[in-house]
């Protein structure tokens, strides 16, 4: 079964709780919340207060995506908010081994995402100790952006990579997914679709779920 986690850097902060109630009355699995600096993408999202509202209302998993600068100095304070997973960039880090060993001595499971522009094979040293690859579709920074055709082929070689090691970590996919690429995604390899814009700005954001967990399960 895939996994649709919205982002929900695309809902209505003005009526954050009842796009929280939403997800958790859908047929979502995750929460996908992006974090964003200023510095490593050029925007500012959310932080201490808004993750404190998603720790206190949303039942379903947190799915932090840290696009920062220095996540190693954050790693404790992200962890209070009982996410069930963390990613971190691979481009944001020196030694990304030591910041995912960090993440998962605190029992958390470990994420590593890379750019459109970062060579998959910069995955192949750290594919057996992560759990979930955060392949992104967009260049990130801002929500609403259009797919870049590139990522089927870059996730035919993520899957390629991740069989040859014999790993069982997850892909996920994030940017631009929507009704017209999920079943692509999906058959290519992907086990989690994050969608925001095609979800939030969307009349009824509960039918184009469902849709995508349809779409997915091919």
């Amino acid at each position: 079964m895939k996994i649709i986690a919205p982002s929900m850097l695309s809902s209505d902060f003005g009526r954050l709780l009842d796009e929280i109630e939403l997800i958790n009355k859908s047929n979502a699995d995750w929460f996908h919340l992006d974090v964003m600096d200023g510095v490593f993408v050029p925007n500012i999202t959310f932080g201490s207060p808004v993750l404190d509202i998603f720790k206190n209302y949303a039942k379903k998993p947190l799915d932090i995506h840290l696009m920062i600068v220095s996540p190693e100095n954050y790693i404790d304070k992200f962890s209070s908010y009982n996410p069930d997973i963390i990613t971190i960039h691979l481009e944001a880090v020196k030694d990304v081994g030591a910041v995912l060993k960090k993440v998962k001595n605190l029992n958390i499971k470990a994420g590593l995402a890379i750019n459109p522009d970062t060579p998959i094979k910069h995955l192949e040293p750290h594919i057996n100790e992560i759990d979930m690859v955060c392949l992104m579709g967009v260049f990130p920074g801002f929500s609403g952006q259009k797919f870049i055709k590139e990522t089927n082929s870059r996730l035919r070689d993520l899957k390629n990579l991740i069989k040859s090691k014999k790993s069982k970590v997850l892909i996920q996919i994030d940017g631009g997914v929507d009704l017209n690429n999920a079943k692509e995604l999906s058959r290519l390899g992907a086990d989690i679709l994050v969608s925001g814009s095609c979800i939030f700005k969307s009349k009824n954001p509960n039918t184009i779920i469902d849709s995508l967990k349809k779409e997915s399960n091919v």
